[in-house]
């Protein structure tokens, strides 16, 4: 026997029945992809607090521990790649990538891989252990970093050396090396607990985006005028002003009758004083945003511009609701007042408010730092 609705029909029972299968399937997916973030993030979380490196996982490896140097991670598939023109880094943050980027197994353009070893992580320096010898970069004498936002390549620039150098990894490796070079240099600085810190806000804000399970509605409940304020009345009142509106139009500007233009031709000018011309109206993108005062970086910001607000990328409180003149100090992406997450600044220099979100930086290469205050 077919089922039927309140009005006895078959098809809007299977249409209703189809729609409710679309929401529970796009809800399982969206709930999956929610959990399998936050499985990460505490995974992350419990890292950072419980690891601490060990002294037995250097036993065998062919390099000599300092005192108190313990082994935080190894990977013996690494590749010393150096960079063949003058680089300037960013400096060295404790910003956890809560979406890692989808990386490409390549070689950027302008480095080249001169080596090829066992690479080793430990709370003082990140070392190769490659066939021509040893590299090592000193975290005290580090003094840039950047992680390739395309590709698993990371670069880093020390005091004592004048060509920037550092790792080509496997794609499958990526996560985990930034993640635990973000640790030993934290434990470097004695800042560990800001790192713990940030993932507690980041799994706070990933709590709040978890999706709801649509309910399943009857067909009644289903229907598509039912989705509609007043039902089926909203629907033929719609449709009456969607005929009428044209015809009020068509009336409140008639046609210009034949000789009209002859009329206003033998129409005797008047005498008195022109009036001066009008310049056109400029038009305007409602969406655009205010063109950015160029500022240099000011020092004790951590290389963000000179601003009243007292906006900075040093340590201190998320923003999440910046001054309005803000695009007036940094360059904003567009449609930045659109954004629903924290302050951040883009890897292209832009800064946004999409931070805590899975989008974060999106088109504009990923995120790169938390703005404070």
């Amino acid at each position: 026997m077919a089922m039927t609705d309140s009005t006895g029909s078959t098809w809007r029972h299977r249409w209703a029945h189809r729609r409710d299968e679309r929401r529970q399937r796009a809800f399982r997916a969206a709930d999956e992809a929610w959990r399998r973030r936050a499985d990460e993030l505490r995974r992350r979380r419990t890292l950072a607090v419980s690891f601490h490196g060990s002294v037995e996982a250097g036993v065998g490896l062919p390099m000599e521990l300092a005192p108190g140097e313990v082994v935080f991670w190894t990977l013996p598939a690494a590749q010393l790649v150096e960079v063949r023109h003058t680089a300037v880094l960013p400096a060295p943050e404790l910003i956890v990538d809560p979406d890692p980027p989808v990386l490409r197994p390549r070689r950027p353009e302008g480095v080249k891989v001169v080596d090829a070893g066992l690479a080793v992580l430990t709370n003082r320096r990140l070392a190769l252990l490659g066939g021509r010898g040893r590299r090592d970069w000193t975290y005290g004498r580090m003094t840039g970093l950047s992680h390739d936002p395309a590709a698993p390549v990371t670069l880093i620039q020390v005091l004592e050396r004048r060509r920037t150098s550092g790792l080509l990894l496997p794609t499958n490796a990526v996560a985990d090396f930034r993640f635990t070079l973000t640790l030993a240099f934290a434990d470097a600085i004695e800042q560990r607990a800001a790192v713990v810190a940030e993932l507690d806000d980041l799994i706070a804000e990933h709590a709040e985006l978890r999706p709801e399970r649509p309910a399943v509605l009857t067909p009644g409940q289903d229907r598509p005028a039912a989705r509609l304020p007043a039902g089926r009345r909203t629907v033929a009142v719609g449709a009456a002003l969607a005929l009428a509106v044209p015809a009020l139009l068509v009336e409140s500007n008639p046609p210009t009758r034949a000789g009209s233009e002859r009329a206003a031709a033998a129409t005797p000018a008047s005498t008195g004083t022109p009036a001066p011309p009008v310049a056109p109206a400029a038009r305007v993108r409602p969406d655009a945003a205010p063109t950015p005062t160029r500022t240099r970086p000011a020092p004790g910001r951590c290389g963000a511009p000179a601003n009243p607000f007292g906006y900075d990328f040093c340590a201190g409180e998320r923003i999440r609701e910046p001054a309005t003149g803000i695009c007036d100090w940094f360059a904003c992406v567009p449609g930045f007042w659109a954004g629903r997450g924290w302050l951040v600044q883009c890897r292209d220099g832009m800064v946004s408010r999409t931070g805590g979100q899975p989008d974060v930086c999106a088109g504009h290469q990923g995120l790169r730092r938390v703005v404070r205050t």
